[in-house]
This record gives C-alpha cells, structure tokens and sequence, in this order.
C-alpha cells in the first residue's frame, strides 16, 4: 500500500525532449479512492484477490467505475499499461475508455448507435472459443487507430498486463511487454475529460473480469519500463 501511494505521485527521474514525465498510477484495491479520484460507482462491482492485492470485479452486466476527470490531458505522447484478467463472457468487451468531454455537447460519448467522433483512449478485448485477443484504440482530432490482430490470442482466467504507447509517429499495443501491433498514426493532445473503467461511456459492451492496476504516463516508455507482467500460473 505504501509503494503504491508513492508510485501514485512519483515523476520519472528520466527527462524526454527537455520535460520531466509525470506518470499516474491507479490501484484498483478499493471502490471509493482510487488514483485520489473518487469514482462514481454503478452497478455492483466487487473486491477479489489480485495479483497484487486486491483488485475490482466487473460482472460484465452492469457493474462500471466513472471517474470524475482523466490523465494525459495536453499529451503528445504517451503510455497507458494495466493489469487485469479477462473471464470470458460477451465477445466485445470495452473496458477502459479515456474520454475528452465535448465542450459543446457535455458528452463523452456519443449515445450508441452512432457514429463517435470524440477523441478518446480505449482498451478492448474480444472472446472467442474460450480465449481472447486486445483490441487497443486511439481517436484525436488528427485521426484514429485500432491496433487488433485475432490471430494473436490469449487463454482466459488469468491476470495479463497489457500496454499502448505513442512516441510521436507509431501507436504500439502490447501483451506482457510483447508487442502485439503497431502502426503510424497522427495524434493531437486530448482536452479534459473522465475515465470509464469496466464499459464504454455510453453503456455498451460490458467487461467480465478484474482490473488490478492502471497506469498513466506522459511519453512512450520501453517495454523495460513497463509494470511487470503477473506471475504465469503454475
């Protein structure tokens, strides 16, 4: 708990293009503080044992965290890494989604049926024959990107630690530090915003599984910079 509350206000030692990186990183041990934002709560959500502690269960019906604004607001590069478990359930699964809220609108999300322009940070995933594969997306004014390949899957019921990074000119995902997908992208810096963790914004594609860590940071770090992927199951 100690480790995590100073990892949770820590800034890299490491300097980029003359700019100290400052980096977030949120425990999901708890349902009423967590990255000191105090979710809104919907459905409900569980406590169960993570690989680090405790972590939030989503049941992938109706149980959601809001958070009440977002990180990497004005970034130009960065990297978003967590660690969960997926458990099965639906085939689409939109279980973090980073929001830029609309200044005209108020939203953070078109309502679903239509299309979405608002610029955001998603992790997906996709359950198919009792595994599944990422589905890693990112949407700026300048233009989006999927990073997505069903040929790479993973067996289900087990923790992961995935990662996207942007260094400027490539969007990456990655599985356990290993890479999954890249791809060149232009991207422009997100305005304010909120975080949805365990479904999209406007309530569709629920996730079924744990989220144990998220973390934030400024610029496109290297895999050696990554939270360690969970121990493999004996």
């Amino acid at each position: 708990m100690i480790a995590a509350a100073l990892l949770c206000a820590m800034t890299l030692g490491s300097m980029t293009q003359g700019a100290r990186a400052e980096q977030q990183l949120w425990t999901f041990d708890n349902l009423s503080r967590i990255g000191g934002l105090t979710p809104a709560v919907e459905g409900d959500p569980t406590l169960v044992d993570g690989p680090l502690g405790k972590a939030v269960r989503f049941d992938g019906v109706d149980d959601a965290l809001l958070f009440p604004s977002r990180p990497l607001v004005g970034a130009k590069t960065f990297t978003i890494e967590a660690i969960f478990r997926p458990e099965g359930g639906a085939f689409e699964q939109r279980w973090l989604h980073v929001a830029e809220t609309d200044p005209v609108t108020g939203l953070d999300a078109n309502p679903a049926g239509t299309s979405d322009p608002n610029p955001r940070f998603m992790f997906e995933i996709r359950v198919q024959d009792g595994r599944w594969y990422l589905d890693s997306f990112v949407n700026s004014k300048a233009g989006s990107r999927a990073l997505i390949d069903p040929g790479k899957t993973h067996p289900l019921n087990r923790w992961y630690a995935v990662q996207q990074t942007y260094d400027g000119a490539t969007y990456r995902a990655y599985v356990d530090g290993v890479l999954e997908a890249e791809a060149p992208v232009p991207f422009t810096p997100h305005g304010p915003g909120r975080v949805m963790v365990g479904v999209r914004m406007n309530h569709v594609n629920w996730f079924r599984g744990a989220v144990a860590q998220i973390r934030f940071t400024n610029r496109a770090l290297a895999p050696g910079e990554f939270l360690p992927p969970p121990p493999a199951p004996q």
